[in-house]
C-alpha cells in the first residue's frame, strides 16, 4: 500500500498496532469492571464483594457476629474481608495484563499502560 514512500509503511504498521493494543486496553478495562470477586474474613462469616478494578460493590455480615459487645471484632473482620477482595481483585488485573502482553508478543515482566 505505501511501497514507495520508505519508513511511512513501518509508521502505518506502528500506529495501526497501537490502535489495536489501545483498543484491547479500553475491552480489558471493561472486563475487570464486570469481573466480580469476593474477599473474605472470619471463616466466611464477613464477604466483600469487589470488581477486579478493585471498586467495593458489597458486603455480607453473618447475623450472629452482629453482638455489640464485639464490635472491634466485627469491624476487623469488615477490614480483612476489604484488604481480602482488594487483594484478589489486584491479582486479577495482573494476571489479565500478563495475558495481553504476551498476546501482543510483548515480554510477560513489561508493565502496561506505560
Amino acid at each position: 500500500m505505501l511501497k514507495g514512500l520508505g519508513g511511512l509503511g513501518d509508521m502505518a504498521k506502528m500506529m495501526k498496532a497501537a490502535q489495536d493494543m489501545q483498543a484491547k486496553m479500553a475491552e480489558m478495562q471493561d472486563e475487570l469492571a464486570r469481573t466480580v470477586v469476593i474477599g473474605e474474613a472470619g471463616a466466611g462469616l464477613v464477604k466483600a464483594r469487589c470488581t477486579a478494578k478493585g471498586e467495593v460493590t458489597g458486603l455480607d455480615i453473618d447475623a450472629s457476629i452482629l453482638v455489640a459487645s464485639e464490635k472491634e471484632v466485627v469491624e476487623d473482620l469488615i477490614l480483612a474481608a476489604l484488604r481480602d477482595a482488594q487483594t484478589k481483585a489486584a491479582a486479577r488485573g495482573q494476571a489479565e495484563m500478563q495475558k495481553m502482553t504476551q498476546a501482543l508478543g510483548l515480554p510477560a515482566d513489561m508493565k502496561l499502560p506505560f
